[in-house]
């Protein structure tokens, strides 16, 4: 990837065209975009130069992690086997479904989940809250991961578990600091490691005890649920793998680098898209049923309380070939593991922290700094033992998350193609009402009743169902709000010249800042009555006086378009 720089704040820099200075000047750390990776923008055909097959393969080193095994072993252990593959399996198919139209969003427009949410129905402040949904999902997870880590390092080395959090938390900074470009590089040098240490269990299982793989399926749990099929069951252990389903987001932060799909790369982009997004869940699902059976495997010689948790069953497993050795061996491959997965984790919420924050303040310091906030909360929840509330902490989230997911694909799916939206995605606050009633209406009731339902107010079979409850209100109330507000609340004004239809051509001519003054690609472009000309979307964003004025011209008025032209050479 080449690396473009925002406007820096050095004092020694050259002056900006005809002499003069900006009229804003960006912290050192938030103009480099090395470590910022356009965190709260469009991000740019100039900067993406990854090949299709490089950006899903980075993105997919992004689900190395062992929350699966965990979850799928939880799973299985309360509900029984049957029940539980079908938890498993009816989770996995609804985000898939659901992550399909995303996926191909976010690496169409270049925008990451969040600048999606908003032009999908949220409105330019109603997916701040959808910011603070993703962002918990991040420190969750991490926190979940980060635990997994720990207890390998407390098996290996004896390290205590509150001084392991702390060692795992610390030890993804220094490559989440420097961006994309790091996170890539690690992705790719430990992915031997990972797929060699991901399949080795269950080939020594299939030499040497393949018995026990029939065995599993007999399994009916350690809570007396039985191997047989039982509706609550089903519908609990669903919510719990629906929790993963904000997943999509990180793959996302990924996807937005994807080149212009073109002729000549279109099989390799539209099957980059699909595994890199939706894929991962694939992938996902097999490592729940793989961590459930290898945790069955473990349960006699470790107990309940060590199976669930990842490191003690893949020892467990390693022991027939490798002896001694096995423990170190696994402690290897689950720390690559979780280094893999917190590095995305942490960043991804770094981003969200950042988009989040700078709408509420105004201000921007800069992505990195948010990265320490996201790892300080995660470190709260890990020193406060969450792992051992898993299934309820992630229950209660899916709610939540699904909602929020089937809402913007929702509007994707239907609402822009029978048109009651805008055929392509606008994220910018000066096309946007705050609040789209559409997604963030249905988001707000879907989740609301769903939670209820959780907490067990309309009965046994709401609450073992409510994630279900979460996605049909969801999917259903944002085509019908759409269609009752006559998708009035998705452009406060039209944008005439960054419609649906731009080629690449029209997309890469740049614009320079009125405010920062320097130049961005067409769509990273509004115009702005209070600037008299042209402003970037994060000068638009920070701007706290203008008080939305461009939103407030008759419909259909053009305000200074259109914009002058230079094309990138």
């Amino acid at each position: 990837m080449t690396e473009t720089a925002l406007p820096t704040a050095d004092p020694a820099a050259p002056p900006p065209p005809g002499g003069g200075t900006p009229k804003r000047s960006y912290a050192k750390l938030a103009a480099d975009e090395s470590r910022e990776d356009f965190s709260l923008r469009y991000a740019p055909h100039s900067y993406r130069r990854w090949s299709p097959t490089m950006v899903a393969s980075t993105a997919l080193g992004g689900i190395a992690y062992l929350a699966d095994f965990a979850i799928g072993a939880s799973i299985v252990f309360t509900y029984g086997f049957t029940s539980g593959l079908a938890s498993i399996l009816c989770a996995a198919t609804i985000i898939f479904l659901t992550g399909i139209p995303i996926a191909r969003a976010c690496a169409k427009y270049g925008l990451d989940m969040d600048l999606i949410t908003r032009g999908a129905g949220f409105g330019y402040f109603g997916s701040t809250l959808t910011s603070l949904i993703y962002a918990s999902f991040t420190f969750i997870f991490f926190a979940l991961e980060g635990s997994i880590m720990a207890q390998a390092m407390h098996e290996v080395a004896g390290l205590p578990l509150p001084v392991g959090y702390l060692l795992t938390t610390l030890i993804v900074i220094p490559i989440v600091f420097r961006g994309m470009g790091a996170l890539a590089k690690v992705q790719a040098w430990t992915q031997p490691v990972w797929l060699i240490g991901l399949v080795l269990p269950f080939v020594i299982l299939a030499f040497h005890s393949p018995g026990l793989f029939g065995d599993f399926t007999h399994f009916g749990g350690t809570e007396g649920a039985g191997s047989g099929f039982s509706w609550l069951g089903f519908g609990l252990g669903t919510g719990v793998a629906l929790s993963l389903i904000a997943q999509i987001g990180e793959q996302a932060d990924y996807l937005r680098f994807m080149p212009a799909k073109t002729e000549q790369n279109r099989k390799r982009w539209n099957l980059a898209v699909l595994a890199a997004g939706p894929g991962w869940v694939v992938i996902g699902a097999a490592k729940q049923l793989g961590g459930a059976l290898l945790a069955f495997v473990a349960l006699e010689a470790v107990g309940k309380t060590h199976a669930l948790e990842p490191i003690a069953p893949q020892v467990e497993a390693l022991k027939p070939w490798l002896g001694s050795v096995a423990l170190p061996a696994a402690a290897l491959f689950v720390v690559v593991s979780q280094i893999k997965i917190n590095v995305t984790n942490a960043y991804s919420g770094s981003l969200s922290w950042s988009n989040f924050f700078s709408r509420v303040t105004h201000k921007h310091p800069g992505r990195v700094w948010y990265i320490f906030l996201n790892l300080a909360i995660a470190l709260t929840l890990m020193e406060m033992n969450m792992f051992a509330a898993l299934n309820k902490l992630l229950g209660f989230y899916s709610n939540v998350g699904i909602a929020w997911i089937a809402a913007v694909a929702a509007d994707l799916v239907i609402n822009k193609r029978v048109g009651w939206s805008p055929k392509y995605i606008e994220f910018k606050r000066a096309y946007l009402y705050a609040v789209n009633p559409a997604g963030f209406g249905s988001m707000v009731i879907a989740s609301t009743v769903s939670i209820l339902a959780f907490f067990g107010l309309f009965g046994e079979y709401a609450e073992a169902f409510s994630t279900f409850i979460a996605a049909g209100l969801a999917l259903v109330l944002c085509p019908l709000i759409a269609w009752a507000t006559k998708g009035k609340y998705y452009l406060a004004r039209p944008n005439p010249v960054n419609g649906p239809d731009a080629d690449v051509e029209d997309i890469t001519a740049t614009h320079t800042c009125s405010v920062c003054e320097t130049a961005y690609e067409l769509p990273d472009i509004a115009d702005c009555p209070v600037q008299s000309g042209p402003i970037c979307s994060l000068c638009c964003s920070l701007d706290a006086d203008c008080g939305d004025a461009c939103t407030k011209r008759p419909t259909g008025e053009p305000v200074l378009m259109p914009l002058p032209t230079v094309r990138v050479s």
